[in-house]
């Protein structure tokens, strides 16, 4: 049975470029053997703040969803040095559906996202997702025309291959402890 695979969009304002660059990723996963690879956008689920409702159907949708799958590619645009409220609050809204898969970033912002994505590995970390090395920084400078029309530099497909094959690999490995 193939490796199932959510592509995370980490952000759900308006005017965001998470979805172009999911999109891209998506396109390019279609090289890898053994993995199926889907489009899971947080905004999709309207998931209330923690602590906010009682009415956790949403709630319950989102952990189904992760539930159904065994490795995750995190689109992460980088807000104020870190990730977007949006994804910390996906993120804290389930605990065991994370556990015991595998992860692997795909940053963007003036540093390339760089600063999110430490921020991501530590939580990654404590929801026992483990990280791989491989990652992918897109440049908001030179990958995004005009800030906004994603428009990657081919360097990055190297690294995006790297990326898939680890996470597959390590998604591969951590499925026989669930």
């Amino acid at each position: 049975m193939n490796l199932k695979v959510g592509i995370i969009l980490g952000s759900t304002r308006e005017g965001r470029v998470s979805e172009a660059v999911g999109n891209w990723v998506l396109k390019n996963s279609k090289s890898i053997d053994d993995a199926e690879f889907e489009i899971v956008d947080i905004r999709d689920y309207d998931l209330p703040f923690l602590g906010t409702t009682e009415d956790m159907s949403n709630v319950s949708s989102w952990n189904k969803k992760l539930e159904e799958l065994d490795a995750f590619i995190f689109v992460v645009a980088e807000y104020n040095h870190s990730i977007t409220g949006a994804l910390k609050n996906a993120l804290d809204l389930a605990r065991d559906s994370w556990n015991n898969k595998s992860a692997g970033i795909v940053s963007y912002g003036a540093a390339g996202g760089a600063r999110a994505s430490e921020h991501l590995r530590g939580i990654l970390s404590e929801l026992q997702i483990a990280s791989v090395r491989s990652h992918v920084l897109l440049s908001l400078f030179d990958d995004f025309e005009n800030h906004s029309e994603f428009k990657p530099r081919d360097m990055h497909t190297d690294n995006l291959n790297s990326l898939f094959v680890q996470v597959r690999d390590w998604g591969n490995a951590l499925k026989t402890l669930r």
